[in-house]
């Protein structure tokens, strides 16, 4: 049965969606405070993540690029749920695909780069800390393998990085502004895979709703959002996004 055409948001709605780390675990890519997650199982990991204890300790640095190095991101491929999202800017309904994920598997899938919106940056290339000169994350972990426990800029030698947004970093404010606007935008906002427990990435669900957003959150466990959410899905996310999108956007 088709929506009913006085429906202006069923005619043709606009979908934002946040996608947090649950939506990579399918793809081999373990998240970080789930039951099996990085940090839970490893909380010393999380160091590595922290931007002061990076700069400030070469020890940190090395371990952080031969973490980077063993992520399994390097050889992962789309799932269903990436797939989905591609299949729902394919029908025009996808407003913008904000993701905290580092791995671009987004992209990978299909995803036009223009409309995904890396709130963390990402691993695929490696940043100077100093010059801001971009290169290859590969590039660096090939120095690491040849030896060079601290891969430095070569441009001016200042302290190379994945490019990806670090604890006490602060996010691109250009990125951050595009993600509100298509908050703002959006007839619904969809959130999955992310604990809404990191802020600004999590208020983005306050800026949906107040704007007049339905919005839907797929996700094994409990969020500081359930309550403000429409729905809640809690099945696996490979099965129930794709089903999800097409209901919310046939």
């Amino acid at each position: 049965m088709n929506p009913p055409p006085s429906s202006p948001e069923r005619r043709h709605p606009l979908i934002t969606v946040l996608t947090g780390a649950g939506v990579s675990t399918d793809s081999g890519i373990p998240d970080f405070r789930g039951p099996n997650g990085l940090w839970t199982k490893n909380p010393g990991t999380e160091k590595l993540f922290d931007i002061d204890a990076y700069l400030g300790d070469p020890e940190v640095r090395h371990r952080s690029w031969l973490a980077r190095r063993q992520n399994p991101a390097w050889g992962a491929e789309p799932n269903a749920a990436h797939r989905a999202l591609v299949d729902l800017e394919r029908r025009g309904h996808l407003r913008a695909l904000v993701t905290q994920n580092i791995d671009r598997l987004h992209q990978k899938a299909g995803s036009s780069p223009e409309l995904v919106l890396e709130l963390h940056g990402n691993m695929v290339e490696a940043v100077c800390v100093s010059c801001g000169a971009r290169s290859r994350t590969q590039d660096a972990l090939a120095r690491v393998d040849e030896g060079d426990a601290d891969p430095r800029c070569l441009v001016c030698g200042g302290i190379l990085k994945t490019a990806t947004v670090m604890f006490g970093q602060a996010l691109d404010p250009d990125v951050l502004n595009a993600a509100v606007e298509a908050a703002m935008d959006a007839d619904a906002f969809v959130a999955v895979g992310t604990s809404l427990m990191v802020h600004p990435a999590a208020g983005l669900c306050d800026v949906a709703v107040r704007n007049g957003a339905r919005l839907v959150i797929v996700n094994a466990d409990p969020t500081p959002y359930d309550d403000r959410a429409a729905e809640v899905v809690r099945e696996p996310i490979g099965e129930a996004l794709p089903a999800l999108l097409e209901r919310l956007a046939p």
